[in-house]
């Protein structure tokens, strides 16, 4: 609290100061002597003021320039004349040069303590990439608008003052920045008499002439870029001619729509696919998980028959046919994936494992394309640790399970993520006796925490085996018996008999067995492949994107993703687009779901961004008590004191449908205002939609103005 208030009166005696210098400025009418016409008529007085006292004098003026450009006062140019004028061009240089950085230098801090810490607090988020450019590459941004001379000195400091550049780095580069320009208007100072006016310094010629010199540090900057990138194909020899625009290799999200992208815009595309056509969400994610989800969720409305008005219902299965039917819905969706229907397109599709030879060529079945680009959207495969005595068992991934013909009397699932979870409740609802463990203190990790507490809840309700804040040890045969060894914290040691189990715990990019070390392509800390703002690796011709290239590992951002890929490797040199992923959502089917676009409490804390919280509980919704579902929450995060929207979280029946509204509304910047506005179909579960923004409405009711109006209503009644 102290420290509060001592920053709180720092600021009032700065403000205060600085409003009585202004005061000042206005009442003895200083401006008046801040004129070229004043300065000329007594350019001899200074001269004899200098002559009378050469200490005095230059302490006086450097002083106050250092005053007029700290506080952004006009007339800095005019006492660069001054300084030509009346201490010649050496010192005079020597005088304005540190003068005028010195008071920049205080412009710019002023700034900073005035204005930055409330600025990153509110637009840090928005602000991350431009705080990232300018750590990398301040310095020569600051250098190049120094040398443009139609930037405003005083804007660059005070916008500078808001960035995070550091303050040494500012001084110097501002001082050497500005050396020329300070030096043409000293000099011209030493012609004082020759000159008409204040303008004639800076000739339009000459103007344009510093204006390039400006730009001169981005146009070689470029070239050097240029030079830079055409240094990693020395190895390889570019063909004269190629065969195609381009060839995408995986068939999977990103692909698939990169090639659809390519074809569509004419361009000559091949497509490499080893496996099966549409990748992992046709064949072992997306599709089939939710194929899944759904037969198990018929299940558990079963068990709910009376909460329906049912005395009992009864449904017989045999697990066979669930992975019958799931396999059926594959069938039915693959033509949208097929070979049939994209050879249609345009796309030439090739059967068959591609090997990247150089950035130029690829083979495949025993023929070397040539290309122009390369997309490579390979995708990711579940990750499996490296367990002690996991050869001992034969174990099950989100890829291999849909191969089970017999339902697991005992499961084991270890991660408490999305795919854990979706699969601990579908099997639990099918019958299976499931044990989830996790090494976290609750499931679902990136979620807030009361989101958490309402799916594990609803998972210990159906008998699902929470085993949360375990390590796994060791899998161990004993009496015939697959078992795990797991141990918590506190060091206390756990056995679990299971039947099969299934591992959860995340996914790994494909970056093996096509050729990438033979162009020994960067990878992240992650494993993901290493791609810039355009998706570029560090061939300019070789792209990534999908679960490969990260940092989201959904469909619908593969599909996004691919979008960038195709147009800015096929416009190359004419114009590409950095990745937007300002606004990404995602769901977990779980029951309830939970889905999400945005901000979470969580992360918010995590950036120290401030928000405000709506909420509207679906347990007060019409159509979710007639659905008997009247469970769940959406929370809204907006800017404090606004309806601009941060981020959502729905956890409920149909959340992953009911966020598309939120989706449109960030993408597009339409605030809570709008959706409460817009009519909603009753009775629907989109309506909470509404309401959770009158509930944002309700907390910002104008006071005053209600009051006043009560007033009139009463004065109507008389």
């Amino acid at each position: 609290m102290m420290s509060i208030t001592k920053s709180l009166i720092q600021k009032i005696v700065i403000v205060s100061t600085i409003i009585m210098v202004f005061i000042s400025l206005f009442y003895f009418d200083l401006a008046h002597y801040l004129n070229f016409s004043y300065l000329k008529e007594n350019q001899l007085i200074f001269n004899e003021y200098y002559q009378s006292h050469p200490i005095l004098i230059p302490i006086i003026f450097f002083i106050l320039y250092i005053i007029l450009v700290a506080l952004s006062i006009p007339g800095a140019s005019l006492l660069t004349l001054v300084a030509g004028a009346i201490f010649g061009f050496a010192f005079g240089l020597v005088l304005v040069s540190f003068a005028s950085t010195i008071g920049a230098t205080l412009a710019f801090l002023a700034s900073r303590f005035f204005f930055r810490d409330t600025v990153q607090q509110h637009f840090g988020h928005f602000l991350k990439d431009i705080n990232q450019g300018i750590e990398k590459e301040g310095t020569f941004y600051l250098f190049t608008l120094r040398l443009v001379p139609i930037f405003p000195f005083f804007m660059i400091n005070l916008l500078m003052g808001l960035s995070s550049i550091k303050t040494h780095t500012f001084y110097w580069v501002s001082q050497l920045g500005m050396l020329f320009g300070t030096a043409i208007y000293v000099n011209a100072g030493t012609q004082l008499a020759q000159l008409d006016s204040a303008s004639s310094i800076v000739s339009l010629p000459l103007l344009i002439s510093l204006t390039l010199l400006g730009i001169f540090p981005f146009i070689t900057k470029k070239i050097i870029h240029i030079i830079q990138q055409n240094k990693v194909y020395k190895d390889f020899k570019k063909p004269n001619n190629f065969d195609r625009n381009l060839v995408v290799i995986g068939a999977g999200a990103g692909g698939l729509v990169t090639s659809y992208i390519a074809t569509t815009v004419k361009a000559k595309v091949t497509l490499i696919e080893k496996n099966k056509m549409g990748g992992d969400c046709l064949n072992t994610g997306c599709v089939p998980s939710k194929a899944l989800i759904r037969s198990a969720k018929f299940k558990a409305y079963n068990k709910r028959a009376k909460e329906f008005g049912f005395k009992e219902t009864k449904a017989d299965f045999d697990f066979k046919d669930i992975m019958q039917r799931i396999k059926r819905i594959i069938t039915q969706i693959e033509p949208h994936d097929s070979i049939e229907r994209y050879s249609a397109l345009g796309v030439e599709c090739l059967q068959g494992e591609a090997n990247i030879l150089s950035p130029f060529h690829i083979e495949v079945n025993g023929h070397v394309l040539t290309t122009k680009n390369i997309v490579i959207a390979t995708g990711a495969s579940p990750f499996v640790p490296n367990i002690k005595g996991i050869e001992l068992i034969h174990y099950l991934t989100s890829d291999t399970l849909w191969n089970l013909q017999e339902l697991p009397k005992r499961l084991l699932i270890l991660g408490g993520g999305p795919i854990g979870c979706e699969l601990a409740q579908s099997f639990s609802r099918l019958g299976s006796q499931v044990m989830l463990l996790d090494r976290n203190t609750r499931i679902m990790k990136r979620e807030d925490e009361d989101v958490s507490i309402q799916v594990q809840e609803r998972f210990s309700h159906e008998g699902i085996d929470l085993r949360l804040e375990y390590q796994t040890q060791e899998f161990m045969i004993i009496e015939g018996h697959k078992t795990l060894l797991c141990q918590n914290k506190q060091g206390n040691t756990l056995s679990l008999i299971f039947d099969e189990v299934v591992i959860a715990l995340g996914r790994k990019a494909n970056t093996d067995g096509f050729g990438l070390d033979n162009l020994d392509i960067t990878l992240t800390r992650q494993g993901t492949i290493e791609v810039n703002a355009y998706l570029q690796t560090k061939y300019p011709n070789i792209y990534a994107c999908g679960d490969v290239a990260g940092p989201y590992q959904f469909t619908h951002t593969a599909a996004h993703q691919a979008w960038y890929a195709a147009v800015n490797s096929l416009f190359r040199g004419f114009k590409h687009f950095k990745v937007d992923y300002s606004v990404i959502p995602w769901a977990t089917f779980t029951d309830p779901e939970v889905a999400r676009v945005g901000l979470n409490e969580l992360e918010a804390k995590e950036k120290n961004i401030s928000y405000e919280i709506s909420q509207f509980n679906l347990d007060d919704l019409d159509r979710a008590i007639a659905d008997e579902e009247a469970h769940g929450f959406i929370k809204v995060l907006t800017v404090p004191n606004k309806d601009k929207i941060l981020g959502v979280t729905i956890v409920g029946e149909h959340a992953g449908d009911l966020i598309a509204e939120y989706v449109l509304a960030m993408r597009h910047g339409i605030g809570l205002n709008k959706i409460l506005g817009t009519i909603h179909i009753y009775p629907t579960l989109a309506e909470a939609n509404k309401y959770v923004a009158g509930q944002w409405k309700q907390a910002h009711k104008p006071q005053k103005i209600l009051y006043w109006l009560k007033k009139f209503h009463q004065w109507r009644r008389h």
